[in-house]
């Protein structure tokens, strides 16, 4: 499962471009952030948020918490268990295959 962002997209909806466009906003809502903090909540997906701050920025931006994030279920590969062989039936990582190495003595060809 990845969770998707919308931040950014749901403020140009509302006419907001500049991340310090919810500044003022946040701080009328009781929420208190630095303009570096709020820059890094609009550009980057948060690892975990606030209630306070996601109901401020639901009511900002008259919208709901599933217009902000947005759960998609992706197909991950699976990695073969270790000591697996891959498909031609060598060792290897992924399409890599590593490379036969031939022992010369000095004077062969």
């Amino acid at each position: 499962m990845v969770i998707r962002w919308n931040l950014r997209q749901v403020m140009a909806e509302n006419g907001m471009f500049a991340t310090t466009d919810l500044l003022e906003p946040l701080h009328q809502r009781g929420v208190e952030l630095s303009r570096q903090m709020v820059h890094r909540v609009v550009t980057k997906t948060p690892q975990r948020i606030n209630v306070d701050l996601l109901a401020a920025l639901c009511d900002i931006l008259d919208c709901t918490p599933n217009d902000l994030l947005e759960v998609r279920q992706e197909q991950i590969r699976q990695a073969p268990a270790v000591g697996q062989t891959g498909p031609d039936g060598g060792p290897g990582i992924g399409d890599l295959r590593p490379i036969r190495a031939r022992v010369r003595r000095p004077g062969d060809r």
